[in-house]
């Protein structure tokens, strides 16, 4: 077996950290690792639940590093170039690029799986939720939920903002006679977290395949039976109507579903929204707005915004 990867590293802001990661997903990568220095001061500042913390890994200056890993074949210098393409053409999103490099080196299998592995420890959020990687070990407290979570191969680990806030709107709301509908699943958080909330059915649905792989990977982890991961499109797979729909997405995307999404949400349910950079919120909110939603929370951390609104 060949246990050489090329290990591509795009250093941007934390703003880009999401279109980032689904240009990375756009392009066959097996394995994707984000070191936020933002999130790691949040931490550092706001729990205490690291065995230590290293101040030394933080550098605001340089920005957001993201590390995507490929295998060397015929596709990997297309991938590279569309790669490179994607970063350049951030602005034209309205979202900072930051130093915007774009650089790739061969790295050995064992180092790259045991590295990136470091940064991730126990996180719990909200006032229920602890996020635990499968590799450590963890002492339950009273009352809290596990979610187990092996956050190699997609998108979502509870540490950005975005994931927080949508944890903490769906303690808030998910009830044992919820149907959650998870909209660009990634790993399978948000929709994992729903149903140990109790939520009576919950589907999360993603477009990209190596996300929905990870999602059912992540779902046999954790003692749950109420829950499906779909691929597509939302309205092409999934049946019914949920009280709770959550995309933690980008904001033009939210904006883009939310006809669609008005469409599968009961009366009086909600439709919670992340993703969104806070120069969008005001955007987000017209769109909600126009389309019949009463907006019922406006949550910020940093730069992020979550909306929780209610048909």
């Amino acid at each position: 077996m060949n246990k050489d990867w090329i290990e591509v590293t795009i250093i941007t802001s934390t703003e880009a950290v999401e279109a980032v990661s689904a240009m990375l997903y756009n392009t066959g990568v097996e394995g994707v690792s984000i070191l936020d220095p933002l999130d790691l001061i949040y931490r550092r500042d706001h729990t205490t639940d690291w065995d230590y913390f290293d101040e030394s890994i933080i550098d605001t200056k340089s920005g957001v590093v993201i590390k995507g890993y490929y295998k060397k074949d015929q596709h990997f210098k297309k991938h590279l170039e569309e790669i490179k393409t994607g970063v350049n053409n951030l602005p034209s999103f309205g979202l900072d690029k930051g130093v915007g490099s774009v650089t790739a080196e061969k790295v050995n299998e064992e180092d790259w799986e045991n590295n990136w592995k470091k940064y991730y420890k126990p996180l719990k959020v909200g006032e229920k939720i602890v996020i635990k990687p499968i590799w450590e070990d963890y002492n339950k407290n009273p009352g809290e939920i596990i979610v187990q979570l092996d956050p190699g191969m997609a998108f979502g680990t509870g540490s950005h903002e975005t994931t927080r806030m949508c944890i903490k709107a769906l303690e808030r709301h998910v009830n044992a006679d919820s149907t959650v509908f998870d909209i660009g699943t990634g790993s399978g958080i948000l929709a994992i977290t729903a149903a140990m909330l109790g939520a009576k059915k919950t589907v999360g649905v993603d477009l990209d395949p190596v996300a929905v792989d990870s999602a059912k990977q992540n779902v046999s982890y954790n003692d749950i039976n109420n829950i499906e991961i779909l691929y597509g499109d939302l309205l092409e797979v999934v049946k019914g109507k949920a009280n709770i729909v959550i995309a933690n997405i980008m904001a033009d995307i939210i904006m883009f579903l939310t006809d669609q999404v008005k469409e599968v949400i009961t009366k009086g349910g909600y439709f919670i929204s992340s993703g969104i950079i806070l120069c969008k919120k005001d955007e987000v909110i017209n769109k909600l707005t126009k389309c019949g939603f009463t907006i019922e929370e406006i949550n910020i951390e940093g730069e992020w915004v979550c909306i929780v609104a209610k048909l």
